[in-house]
């Protein structure tokens, strides 16, 4: 596609940021019983089903007793995974000051170990999002999902590796977080540490949910067995999907490194604004997305309750139409289909991939160009010359980021 020149003066630039600084704010110092009521129902309301999935699943030999707890085990890891785990652990239910729903105290039911976890998302991903050489969750260090990433031999399979992927996404993830971890320390102890990590985090939920549980279930145990794995995949495709449709379909940009120097507040919300994608639909999809579907309003406000997004996302939408500002949003199964297509078309090297296309409508580019957000070239003081981080609270950057020497893989 062609990039879309957001034609705003500095001072337009300036009030977005403000208007948004706003609607946060107004959010934030509205949280109360209200909220707090909303996350323990959640909790209960999970653990409940895992529960009831679990005491079915001693009788899983019966195929009714098989569907009903696999189902229940399913949307309770689905829940757990997505609108417990990834959001507490983004610090949006601190302000709660429970320690037991807590981003420095919860563990989710997950192959991923969650400190490891928060700093590629928390702090990489949220901070640099959809800057190539410094958002790492591009492509995952596997994928080419922009034209802007250098066509390898190893994208000619890119299709099946993205299906393996999404199978096996905790998995996949649990790697890639030991892999930036690992890649960024400077010793053989330290990279051989961020494996043990995994592993130390992967060998309980193995025990529980694949050796445990089935022994439990006593005759029943191979069924509880494949009745767990299907919920464990179920999530795993579920999770890939809702997370793939929010960050790679078509009117997704992305940015270089020169794009974000001297990046000011404002544009940091005008980034999140391209680089992300909403996904339309009802009440109940939007709790079992964690949100996610909100994925706009997530990278503008990452530290703000999910339940609150579906409030705020009107005011952002009629923020982005009064300045002329991208808002992409659609369906499932359209963002989906548009996610596949780019990954296909991307699996060839560019030559081969236009040769086939002459004659033929083009394909939606999706390189960057410098004005996809206004640059000013203001050298950074000393005060900014460290990147930016998104801290607990979740704000936006305010200062600038300065281009690093060794960008993560």
């Amino acid at each position: 596609m062609t990039i879309r020149n957001l034609d705003l003066t500095d001072e337009q630039i300036d009030e977005v940021g403000a208007r948004l600084d706003e609607i946060r704010s107004t959010v934030m110092s509205d949280l109360g019983a209200e909220d707090a009521a909303y996350i323990r129902r959640l909790i209960a309301i999970q653990r409940g089903l895992e529960v009831a999935a679990r005491g079915t699943l001693m009788f899983s030999l019966l195929p009714p007793a098989w569907l009903a707890g696999t189902a229940m085990l399913s949307l309770s890891k689905i829940i757990e995974n997505m609108e417990l785990g990834h959001n507490i652990m983004h610090g949006q239910w601190d302000w709660m000051r429970d320690p037991r729903i807590h981003s420095t105290t919860w563990e989710w039911d997950s192959f991923i170990p969650a400190d490891d976890w928060k700093k590629t998302h928390n702090s990489m991903h949220h901070t640099y999002t959809n800057v190539i050489g410094k958002d790492s969750d591009v492509g995952y260090g596997r994928l080419r999902v922009t034209e802007e990433q250098p066509w390898e031999a190893q994208h000619l399979i890119q299709l099946p590796v993205n299906a393996v992927i999404a199978l096996g996404f905790e998995f996949g993830i649990a790697m890639y977080d030991a892999q930036v971890e690992a890649a960024q320390s400077e010793t053989d102890e330290g990279r051989l540490g961020a494996l043990r990590r995994v592993w130390k985090k992967i060998r309980p939920q193995v025990v529980k949910d694949y050796v445990a549980f089935p022994l439990l279930s006593g005759i029943s145990a191979p069924t509880t067995l494949l009745a767990n794995l299907t919920a464990s995949v179920t999530r795993n495709v579920w999770t890939h999907t809702i997370i793939f449709c929010g960050h790679f379909p078509d009117e997704v940009v992305y940015f270089t490194e020169e794009d974000i120097v001297a990046e000011s507040r404002g544009e940091w919300y005008l980034r999140q604004l391209q680089g992300s994608a909403n996904i339309e639909g009802s009440p109940l999809f939007h709790i079992m997305t964690g949100n996610l579907s909100h994925q706009i309003e997530h990278h503008l406000f990452p530290d703000m309750p999910s339940n609150r997004y579906a409030e705020v996302a009107p005011q952002v939408r009629a923020l982005c139409q009064q300045y002329g500002l991208p808002y992409t949003t659609g369906r499932l199964s359209r963002q989906n289909a548009q996610v596949w297509r780019t990954l296909a078309a991307l699996s060839v090297p560019d030559s081969i991939r236009e040769s086939l296309a002459r004659g033929l409508p083009t394909m939606p580019s999706r390189s960057t160009e410098r004005s996809a957000l206004p640059v000013h070239p203001v050298a950074p003081t000393a005060a900014a010359s460290a990147p930016t981080r998104v801290e607990a609270s979740g704000e936006a950057p305010r200062q600038t980021v300065k281009k690093a020497e060794n960008p993560a893989a």
